[in-house]
């Protein structure tokens, strides 16, 4: 150590070199990007793209069976029953059994049968490999059977599990943050070929893990190459089969007029309306769940009748068939935009209470994910609003769909985008309406949340007495 002529440390201080000051130097910062800089990071992006093939099959596999079910169930079992056709009553005995089979499921298999719907869309890490069976039945007999329920949940569930297993059979499983990244590779690729861009999955698996910062890159890559991996299986699948690709889209929009102050008005009220529509079907879902956990397999057939009375009472007060109330309203989204015309206001109106029960209801008690229904009822509340003064259809609807996405999702981009790209050509054009309705529906929706309980308060405690 070298000592200057008033005494003090020089440049070397007794614990090596020091500052001007005498005090040691900052430590460097952490590097971001070191898990890319490494061997494995090129093996993971290898191990993602070859999982992404099978987990993406299957994924299309899984649609295909959802999509072959509900004709069979609705249109085909009748008839070969004896029926000259779908009985009014039909909806009822389906969904009771649809609840029987989901409620066994969820009580007797592993999983819970997957993620409760009611608790929002949310990635809680990839299912083991033996809790798949029962996420697979659980929302088959709620999606096929007539739940108002979406299939994206579950598809996150089984392309997740089965991705993170395939990691842990390939020798990743002694790390477990490779296997979470696989695992979350694998649950991209099937969402993102149902929302029919990769670039809206990456926006929703960003917003619902918290992802910020370079790490966001980091993990995103793998789940980008996996799920152009299976954008590429789903349309080749697609046109081999004659299936289609089962992806969210709307054909043949009519191109939009810009903007204008009124629409900016409604876009107003339109958030507002969707925030407290969405609060109040996630407080009833929310209710009803908490009753329904209490005796599961009985209250999940009941939840099934009630599903299916409403679907009964909207086609016998609109001569319309049950099927148009029932499902994720994904199929029907098309046929609500361009046969608007069709529909009269009562009809659009009944159509909007009764799916927004059976939603509240299906949420409780069977197995699927929100995103879906919300979309059809913004789009059917759209519908209903651009009879009105000052609002035209197409903008109606994209904001509907944008501003109920939110109340639900509470994910804000990823709502814009799922509005913007389903309309097409027509999206750009209407995008600032979109902003405005989804900031307002977002900000009023948390304003009408309650705040989480303060950490570690609890209630008082009984006196001795």
């Amino acid at each position: 150590m070298s000592v200057g002529p008033t005494g003090q440390s020089g440049p070397t201080g007794p614990g090596g070199p020091t500052g001007p000051d005498g005090t040691p130097p900052a430590a460097a910062p952490p590097d971001p990007y070191a898990p890319v800089r490494t061997r494995d990071y090129p093996k993971l992006l290898l191990t993602a793209a070859v999982i992404g093939f099978p987990v993406c099959a299957i994924a299309f596999g899984f649609l295909t069976v959802v999509h072959a079910l509900e004709p069979l169930l609705y249109d085909d079992l009748p008839r070969a029953l004896g029926f000259a056709g779908t009985p009014l009553w039909w909806p009822l005995p389906v969904l009771a059994l649809g609840g029987l089979l989901t409620g066994l499921a969820i009580r007797h298999l592993p999983g819970n049968g997957g993620h409760e719907p009611a608790d929002g869309l949310a990635l809680g890490g990839p299912p083991g490999l033996s809790a798949l069976p029962g996420v697979a039945l659980a929302s088959l007999a709620s999606l096929a059977f007539g739940a108002v329920l979406g299939p994206e949940a579950p598809l996150i569930a089984l392309g997740g599990g089965l991705a993170a297993g395939a990691a842990r059979l390939t020798g990743w499983g002694k790390d477990a943050r490779a296997v979470a990244m696989v695992g979350s590779a694998g649950s991209f690729a099937a969402i993102s070929a149902l929302l029919g861009s990769p670039l809206l999955g990456a926006f929703l698996l960003m917003e619902v893990s918290g992802l910020a910062g370079p790490m966001l890159g980091v993990v995103l890559v793998p789940g980008l190459l996996a799920s152009g991996i299976g954008a590429l299986v789903f349309t080749g699948l697609g046109d081999w089969t004659g299936l289609g690709t089962y992806s969210l889209a709307l054909h043949d929009v009519p191109r939009a007029a810009g903007p204008t102050v009124p629409e900016f008005g409604w876009a107003l009220v339109i958030g507002v309306a969707a925030a407290c529509a969405g609060t109040g079907v996630r407080r009833l879902a929310r209710w009803l769940k908490a009753r329904v956990i209490r005796h599961r397999v009985p209250a999940t057939v009941l939840m099934g009748l009630v599903v299916g009375a409403l679907a009964v009472g909207f086609s016998a007060a609109t001569g319309k068939p049950a099927q148009e109330l029932l499902f994720s309203g994904q199929s029907a989204l098309g046929t609500l935009f361009h046969d608007s015309a069709g529909y009269s206001m009562a009809a659009l109106l009944l159509l909007l209470l009764g799916k927004g029960l059976a939603y509240c209801v299906s949420l409780s008690a069977f197995r699927g994910g929100p995103i879906f229904p919300a979309l059809f009822l913004g789009a059917a509340g759209g519908v209903v609003l651009s009879h009105l003064p000052g609002l035209s259809l197409t903008p109606a609807f994209a904001m509907g769909v944008g501003a109920l996405a939110v109340a639900m999702l509470r994910l804000p981009m990823t709502s814009v985008l799922m509005a913007t790209l389903l309309m097409g050509r027509s999206g750009l054009t209407v995008m600032p309406l979109v902003i405005v309705a989804v900031v307002v529906g977002y900000v009023v929706t948390l304003r009408l949340t309650p705040a989480p309980a303060a950490p570690g308060r609890t209630a008082p405690a009984p006196s001795a007495a």
